[in-house]
């Protein structure tokens, strides 16, 4: 769903202490990055923080809910490791500036350890079957001329 006119700017005043932030629009709601790296993202005028598994605990036992989001044909709904800022944050802007700052670390990290993978190579396509050499025509025999 749409964004409140607004909603950014009060996340971004929300988050102030945290620092400079980037905000990008993206169907319908925005994506916050810093320095390049994502961490968080607006929906249905709810801010939900990229954590791990250790954040999303944390995260859960004050309330939080995760982001759900269909990408399937069929509807099925999936939720993900971002997390809806707990109530107490939405009124305390040192508390929602150092939850942002945690969940910036854990995206840094995330993309620090994605960035050390090997980077898969798509499988070699399968040559393409080569038809068979076409033997060449016979040539017709000479006659032999007669004498």
């Amino acid at each position: 769903m749409p964004l409140s006119p607004g909603y950014i700017d009060f996340v971004l005043e929300l988050i102030a202490g945290f620092g400079k932030v980037e905000t990008r629009k993206m169907f319908g709601g925005a994506a916050l990055y810093r320095g390049g790296v994502g961490f968080a993202i607006l929906d249905n005028d709810t801010f939900f923080l990229k954590g791990d598994g250790a954040f999303g605990a944390d995260m859960k036992k004050q309330g939080s809910k995760p982001w759900s989001y269909s990408v399937k044909k069929d509807g099925t709904i999936r939720d993900y490791a971002y997390w809806s800022l707990p109530d107490t944050a939405l009124d305390d802007p040192d508390e929602a500036a150092f939850l942002a700052k945690r969940s910036y670390q854990i995206s840094v990290k995330a993309s620090a350890e994605k960035a050390s993978k090997p980077k898969k190579t798509a499988k070699a396509k399968a040559a393409p079957k080569k038809a068979p050499a076409k033997k060449p025509a016979k040539k017709p025999a000479k006659k032999k001329a007669k004498r």
